[in-house]
């Protein structure tokens, strides 16, 4: 498979490409995390809600304990420390309750801020990418040898821009229908240059 172009000018192009879609997921991620610890603050007032009411609830508790060990009204008198202790305990739930929403917010933003560009970049990136290996494969399959040459010249006839064509010769369509090596295998450059590969080899062998 063929990941990269064989041209030394597309091939510098696809690897900082590459370079910069890596910068750029690993920019968003950061960022993503910061957003994931900045709303995560929120949770604080939550763990202090907690740890009050668990505190208070354990005093109260131990309180209750306390005087219903006095004789005859022990039992009346710790009612009340009951309920507070009850109390105490619905005010630590509302402050793990406030954590747990903090923390889901602070998940979901963090995730919403980092996944959404990534995405965007990441699909653009891969398309291309994708594009040219696809193009790359096909265009290697055909091309064996110098004697398939004539392929991407047609090619490049119907396909490159005029003044590239002119480049090559005053009139390449008819130099091509001649089967002029020199114009066939310019012409077939030019498409496999946009395609980010080289030409074959010309054989020297008498």
């Amino acid at each position: 498979m063929t990941l990269y172009a064989q041209t030394p000018w597309r091939r510098a192009r696809q690897i900082v490409g590459d370079l910069l879609v890596v910068g750029w997921v690993v920019l968003w991620v950061r960022a993503g995390l910061w957003v994931h610890e900045v709303v995560g603050r929120l949770a604080a007032p939550g763990r202090t809600l907690e740890s009050a009411g668990s505190s208070l609830s354990e005093s109260l508790t131990s309180a209750g304990d306390t005087v219903a060990r006095v004789p005859l009204v022990g039992d009346e008198v710790r009612a009340p420390f009951t309920a507070a202790g009850g109390a105490a305990d619905s005010i630590a739930r509302a402050g793990v309750e406030v954590q747990d929403g903090a923390n889901q917010l602070a998940l979901v933003l963090g995730l919403t801020i980092a996944a959404l560009p990534i995405l965007l970049v990441v699909a653009v990136w891969l398309y291309s990418r994708l594009r040219f290996v696809r193009r790359a494969r096909a265009a290697t399959r055909i091309l064996d040898s110098a004697a398939d040459l004539d392929l991407f010249a047609l090619r490049a006839l119907a396909t490159q821009p005029v003044r590239a064509l002119a480049s090559v010769s005053d009139d390449p369509a008819n130099a091509w229908r001649r089967g002029d090596p020199d114009v066939v295998r310019a012409l077939a450059s030019l498409e496999l240059r946009s395609l980010g590969l080289r030409p074959p080899a010309v054989s020297t062998a008498a």
